[in-house]
């Protein structure tokens, strides 16, 4: 089954981490991505741009309207994602909870994807 893993982190937590602790939090992270490839479970992951990049767009009065900024005010920010293959969602959990930014206030989302057929909704 593909999961995908939503990070969810705190504005500017990096930069209050000292150069050796923001050193091994990388580390860390690249541990992860080495081992996830290694396995085969790792099929894809990226970094987002700064949420002040943010566009969001909503219906209003039945036309578009396109606002700058992410979409809801919230703590924490949607940071990036991995998409893992995972053979249970113990695993996927299991790899999320590995994930450093979590001990740093953040948090992982853990959610299935839905195959074409949608026989998951």
């Amino acid at each position: 089954m593909k999961y995908m893993l939503l990070i969810w982190n705190r504005p500017g937590f990096t930069e209050e981490l000292s150069e050796q602790d923001r050193t091994a939090l990388f580390g860390e992270v690249d541990e992860i991505m080495k081992e996830l490839t290694e396995t085969g479970e790792l099929i894809g992951g990226q970094a987002l741009a700064n949420p002040s990049q943010t566009l969001t767009v909503r219906l209003v009065d039945g036309s578009p309207d396109v606002l700058d900024g992410p979409f809801m005010e919230s703590k924490e920010q949607f940071a990036g994602y991995l998409a893992v293959d995972c053979d249970t969602p113990q695993r996927a959990a299991e790899i999320a909870a590995r994930w450093p930014d979590v001990r740093y206030g953040g948090a992982m989302e853990v959610r299935p994807i839905m195959d074409e057929a949608g026989t998951e909704m």
